[in-house]
């Protein structure tokens, strides 16, 4: 009978040999280890694009941070990644592209090396945009929504050709029919046929633009406080009329600025049954009535300060605002109360004013109390003004005489804007034109006033956009010593003339500068997009105030600047020279000044 010690060596004889023991494993640890995890890092060497792409899209690169993996599990997504990679390189626009997958066990981290010789990127070569159905008949409105598709279409021969700008291309092409009368075009057919050998992609899309839309009536939802009225009173949309978009988004706009509505949508009924009479529908949710608000803000022009305003949308149940306000700042101090009625069913918007302000720019001291109402129409591209006002004014220059001035002054505007976008246009222009007079017996003395301001868009090429502006004003009749300052003209600053501090272009008097019976300014700025958020910009700006015209002696600021694209407009960073002062100054101011 064998012994026990037998027993044993036979035991060990045909056991399998132990793995080495892992330094840090306590010693009684099983012999079979659960699968050891790894780190890796991924390196892609190549030129961008698409290297860039490559570092995203991988499965390589999502599953860098994973604590749980695993060689095995590594080793199938290095095996993966060549044909992955090589789709992401075509999506991109190489559709030749050699590309080489390295494993580096030796390192730690393990290391994997994607290498990409992309070749020659594919490029657009011929666009074939074609419309079928009522608007290829319709001349001029189907013909024109046609043109404008073809010539805004966003890929054009010679473009990289990448997959994600082929749909947003094709979506903006169908969209841009839609804002079109012809709200239910759509896509029938489209096609990118790639030829590697080439590097190039001919495109081809087909769309049905359907029936022409003409607008009904306009159907409200969400109202509680307020009559349906109200809302329809703020649209400019005629009953047939041709489908526009732009119609409909300048209402929404509308209604988003009135302070009635928290939320607003609004769209034609592209299933309406008779295109001819589609109902507008309008979905809106109401704001709260009362509102607080508070800031503190700082400003080239008008130092530190702080503001606080409170709103009341609905003081009589009938939609009449109320707006109380109070700034305190280093240079100017406000206080008023503004009431504001709906929109009548003509389109009338009527506001009433009443408050006092002090400032103290250029070494002048100016205070003015007044009371106004005005009359303006409710469509902001075709905007009549009617205003009466009643001013009480005093002006104490350092180092001349002060004198109080008082004026009942009228005054008719009209102010035109055809511009793409009225926060952040790129083309077009506008233009507003003003003229008044203070009504003798009831001012210091009777006199005349006119202004005209004007500023132009110019794109040149997708990047890259002009501004010109240009304004003048004069006072006639009247020596300036008898016309309230308010109604003067001083100049320079971060929105008329930069490389100036605010208003210091103006009439010498004692110590001080003040306003001027005429003013004249223009500017010309260049801004290049680096991308949809920066741009650098250049800028010449002219302008001065004086007493009579031969007495203009325009002041001339260069300068460089930094643009920032926001929802509000544009926010510019101005480093300005001014010839006259030869000294540098720095400005800032958001959206636009119009």
């Amino acid at each position: 009978m064998p012994s026990l010690t037998h027993l044993l060596l036979l035991f060990l004889a045909c056991a399998p040999p132990a793995a080495a023991q892992d330094p840090g494993r306590a010693a009684d640890a099983p012999s079979t280890a659960a699968p050891r995890y790894v780190a890796y890092e991924l390196v892609v060497d190549g030129p961008e694009p698409p290297s860039a792409a490559l570092r995203e899209g991988l499965d390589l690169a999502r599953w860098q941070a994973d604590d749980e993996m695993t060689l095995d599990l590594l080793e199938r997504l290095a095996r993966d990644a060549l044909p992955q990679a090589r789709d992401i390189a075509a999506i991109e626009g190489f559709y030749d592209a050699a590309i080489e997958i390295e494993v580096d066990r030796a390192v730690s981290p393990i290391v994997v090396r994607v290498r990409v010789e992309p070749g020659p990127r594919t490029r657009v070569g011929t666009v074939a945009l074609d419309v079928d159905g009522p608007a290829s008949r319709d001349i001029p409105l189907g013909t024109s929504a046609i043109a404008e598709t073809r010539e805004r279409f966003a890929l054009q021969p010679g473009d990289p050709f990448r997959q994600a700008d082929w749909i947003a291309a094709k979506d903006g092409a169908v969209r841009r029919m839609r804002r079109s009368p012809y709200a239910a075009a759509r896509i029938t057919a489209s096609e990118a046929r790639v030829d590697p050998a080439r590097a190039q992609a001919d495109l081809s899309i087909a769309i049905d633009s359907g029936p022409l839309f003409r607008f009904g009536a306009i159907s409200v939802q969400g109202t509680r406080r307020y009559a349906p009225s109200l809302v329809e009173n703020f649209s400019t949309i005629r009953r047939g009329e041709p489908h526009d978009e732009d119609a409909i988004d300048a209402y929404v706009r509308r209604l988003s600025a009135s302070g009635y509505f928290s939320s607003v949508q609004a769209s034609i009924d592209a299933d309406a049954p008779d295109p001819e009479d589609a109902t507008v529908r309008v979905a809106v949710i109401e704001a709260p009535t009362h509102r607080l608000q508070g800031s503190i803000s700082f400003s080239t022009d008008t130092r530190y300060g702080g503001r606080l305003s409170y709103t009341n949308v609905d003081v009589d149940g009938a939609g009449l605002q109320m707006r109380l306000d109070a700034r305190l700042e280093d240079k100017e101090q406000l206080a008023g109360a503004t009431f504001t009625r709906p929109p009548t069913a003509r389109g009338w918007i009527d506001r009433f004013t009443l408050g006092a302000r002090r400032t103290d720019y250029q070494n002048s001291v100016q205070t003015t109390a007044g009371i106004g109402v005005e009359r303006r129409g409710v469509d902001e591209r075709h905007h009549p003004i009617f205003a009466a006002s009643y001013y009480y004014d005093r002006e104490a220059p350092q180092g001349a005489q002060a004198t109080s001035t008082r004026a009942l002054y009228v005054e008719a505007g009209y102010v035109l804007r055809r511009a793409d976008d009225l926060l952040s246009p790129t083309r077009g222009y506008m233009v507003e034109a003003r003229a008044g007079g203070g009504v003798p017996g009831a001012s210091t003395e009777g006199f005349g006033r006119a202004t005209v301001k004007s500023i132009a868009w110019y794109p040149v090429g997708r990047m890259t956009g002009l501004t010109f502006r240009a304004e003048a004003g004069g006072v006639f009749g009247a020596a300036r010593e008898n016309v309230p300052s308010i109604l003067l003209f001083r100049t320079g600053g971060d929105t008329t003339v930069r490389g100036y501090a605010f208003e210091s272009l103006g009439v010498s008097l004692g110590d001080a500068v003040v306003g001027g019976r005429y003013y004249a300014l223009a500017s010309a700025e260049a801004v290049r997009w680096i991308n949809d958020l920066w741009g650098i910009a250049a800028f010449v700006d002219v302008g001065d105030a004086a007493d009579s015209l031969g007495s203009l002696e325009p002041a001339v600021g260069v300068g460089l600047g930094a643009r920032i694209a926001t929802p509000i407009g544009p926010f510019r960073l101005d480093l300005a020279y001014g010839e006259e002062t030869r000294k540098w100054r720095l400005h800032f101011s958001v959206g636009l000044a119009f």
